[in-house]
């Protein structure tokens, strides 16, 4: 389940200068590297089929791309996702909204939300074969009850979150319900939506991934195993390299557009 980290208030700008540090992406790189090179030096010294190196790896990748399988089934496995977190937002937001407004419906649904967002992925994946059989039905559905969870903590928590004098403040001048959902809980609720979408994407993904090795057609899960069958480890490396680079690239891209849309709410902390 997703947690939520309450921004702190500015309180200046210390005079103390803290000890200059390098900067994430170069430790990061750094870290990168020394993997790729404990793998080269490990492959190379099994030197067997089973162990490919990383720059084998590399040129199935780029095959892999250039062929432009890589676009077809990630074109088919981000459609699936998407439709995942579609059924997740019409069932999350009015269920985290009625969390937010009344205790007894959140404890209610606090145990099912437990359970849904701490089940296996591979519990998931099963389900999602057994249930709905080979083909893009179970990823989705497999998506949206992952994404449910985090959805709906973090709307229950954007409502709660409401100044209750402001709510007051609108019932003494008249204002309708619907007035009251657009211009105070809507605005109140987006940041933490998108917080939850965050981290529900990153586990969803994950878990369609997964689902489409048991049972799909297309996707990067299907091409995972299809390798499996094979034999190729190469290309089973080579997809999952591009699994992890589309999760970080597209994580990264969710966190700056976050920052862009909502740089207002720091501002006011």
């Amino acid at each position: 389940m997703s947690t939520l980290v309450a921004a702190r208030p500015s309180v200046g700008r210390s005079k103390s200068r803290r000890p200059a540090s390098a900067p994430r992406w170069l430790v990061s790189s750094g870290a990168l590297v020394v993997a790729v090179l404990a793998w080269g030096i490990a492959s190379a010294v099994v030197d067997d089929n089973i162990a490919p190196g990383p720059l084998e790896v590399l040129e199935r990748v780029v095959d892999i791309t250039v062929s432009g399988a890589a676009l077809d089934n990630f074109a088919s496995s981000i459609v699936k996702i998407l439709a995942g977190f579609g059924l997740a937002m019409l069932a999350g937001l009015p269920i985290g909204f009625a969390m937010g407004r009344s205790r007894f419906l959140s404890s209610y649904f606090s145990m099912p939300l437990f359970v849904l967002g701490n089940v296996p992925g591979l519990t998931y994946a099963v389900f999602g074969l057994v249930i709905f059989g080979v083909g893009a039905t179970g990823p989705i559905v497999v998506s949206a009850l992952v994404a449910v969870p985090f959805v709906a903590i973090n709307v229950a928590e954007g409502v709660r979150s409401v100044d209750g004098k402001l709510l007051r403040m609108c019932q003494a001048f008249g204002r309708s319900p619907a007035d009251v959902v657009r211009h105070v809980y809507l605005p109140a609720i987006t940041a933490f939506v998108f917080v939850g979408v965050r981290y529900g994407f990153a586990m969803a993904w994950k878990v369609e991934a997964l689902t489409e090795v048991f049972g799909a057609r297309d996707g990067v899960g299907f091409m995972i195993r299809r390798a499996y069958q094979e034999f190729q480890v190469a290309d089973m490396l080579a997809w999952t390299t591009l699994f992890v680079v589309a999760m970080v690239l597209i994580e990264r891209g969710l966190a700056a557009l976050e920052s862009r849309l909502f740089a207002w709410r720091k501002d006011l902390a």
